[in-house]
């Protein structure tokens, strides 16, 4: 799989990741308050390090991680865009737009946790 980054997306996750890009990204098929496993919402995450069931997608200009398991809700190549009007993420393939109000959360324990 293989996910890219528009420059606009690029210059806001930098302001949150910070300037030592200490951790890494990943992206979430989060189930969290959506009722069952298979209804969730694509979610961008920093986390402190990868888990042992994480792949690591090709990225651009960052590499990505993304659970195994959610490996069937994406298609291979996905972009993600930010749009600054709605201060908002945008996870598209040229298929279909997946979240077009995507969140950043800083899931890191290493600093202090806060959502885009």
């Amino acid at each position: 799989m293989q996910i890219s980054f528009t420059e606009t997306a690029e210059k806001e996750i930098a302001k949150v990741w910070g300037a030592e890009h200490q951790g890494m990204l990943k992206l979430a098929f989060d189930t969290e308050g959506c009722g069952c496993a298979v209804n969730g919402v694509p979610t961008l995450w920093l986390v402190d390090q990868a888990e042992k069931q994480d792949l690591r997608m090709e990225g651009s200009p960052y590499e990505v991680l993304m659970d195994k398991k959610h490996e069937v809700y994406f298609e291979e190549r996905m972009t993600v865009d930010y749009i600054p009007e709605g201060l908002r993420f945008v996870l598209k393939s040229s298929g279909q737009i997946y979240n077009a109000h995507m969140s950043l959360i800083d899931k890191r324990e290493s600093v202090n946790s806060h959502a885009l």
